[in-house]
């Protein structure tokens, strides 16, 4: 029950997010497809690439952190029909949103 309101609640997220940011256009479908997306490439590969890039995000206090959310929303882009990002910079307002909003959003759910 915790995992599908999670990918409810970043559905949501990714549709705000969308309507936002200019340069980012997304079907209902493709937003549920990209909330799982995110979640397995959170999963799976962004613990060994801020491992990787540990020396860089620690010489620019953490920003390059934002660089590597960008490249994996880009990334997302290519792998989901019917998610279109028009460029770095879209993207890269596209994942402040995305995670701004799900902060937001995280603040009601339940902590159990």
């Amino acid at each position: 029950m915790k995992i599908f309101t999670h990918l409810l609640v970043s559905t949501l997220a990714i549709i705000i997010a969308t309507y936002i940011i200019p340069g980012a256009t997304i079907t209902l479908s493709s937003a549920i497809v990209l909330a799982a997306v995110l979640g397995a490439i959170n999963v799976f590969i962004k613990p060994v690439v801020k491992i990787i890039a540990l020396p860089i995000t620690i010489l620019t206090l953490g920003f390059f952190s934002l660089v590597i959310n960008t490249l994996f929303i880009i990334l997302a882009s290519k792998i989901v029909p019917g998610f279109y990002v028009s460029g770095f910079w879209p993207a890269f307002w596209f994942s402040i949103a995305l995670s701004l909003i799900n902060a937001f959003f995280n603040l009601f759910q339940d902590k159990d």
